[in-house]
């Protein structure tokens, strides 16, 4: 009888063990896209901030000098990901998001001057530090690519939208 009894008990662990296996296992595959989606944002910053120090150029995309736009455009490209060439039209790409919700990757928008809500100029997001220190990276008419802070007075002064594209 004890036989039986230890039988029927090592089939339930035996069964609890695989079904406890499939669900670690599930739960892992489940996080391969979000680690695809990191690697392809990893790979879109870091192709970006290689180009920092590069002089502007309006309708620049190469080293030699590069716009807000273009950086993007060619940062995108190397992920294997088409966008749009200009800040208007990639002011259409991707999903809106808030402010507050910034991400790495998220572009970021902004106007010629306070109060507008036509884009002249974006970025995207490299690191959120904290709730007030968002980094962007951006091709500065003035300065070339550089990374600023988001919550800085002038950024803030002049954001029109943000949009998640993946």
């Amino acid at each position: 009888m004890k036989y039986f009894y230890f039988l029927n008990l090592h089939r339930h662990i035996r069964f609890f063990s695989i079904a406890i296996i499939i669900l670690l296992l599930s739960s892992c595959a489940g996080n391969k896209s979000t680690g695809k989606k990191n690697d392809t944002v990893d790979t879109i910053i870091k192709t970006a901030r290689s180009y920092i120090g590069t002089p502007y150029k309006w309708g620049g995309t190469t080293r030699a000098g590069m716009d807000c736009s273009g950086l993007l455009y060619n940062s995108f490209l190397v992920a294997g990901i088409t966008i749009p060439r200009t800040s208007r039209d990639q002011g259409k790409y991707g999903k809106k998001v808030s402010f507050y919700q910034l991400q790495p990757g998220d572009l970021v928008f902004f106007s010629a001057k306070k109060g507008s809500p036509k884009v002249t100029h974006v970025g995207m997001v490299t690191a959120v530090k904290d709730k007030h220190n968002v980094q962007f990276i951006h091709a500065s008419s003035s300065l070339g690519v550089v990374e600023n802070n988001i919550y800085s007075k002038y950024y803030r002064s002049i954001f029109v939208k943000a949009r998640r594209p993946f």
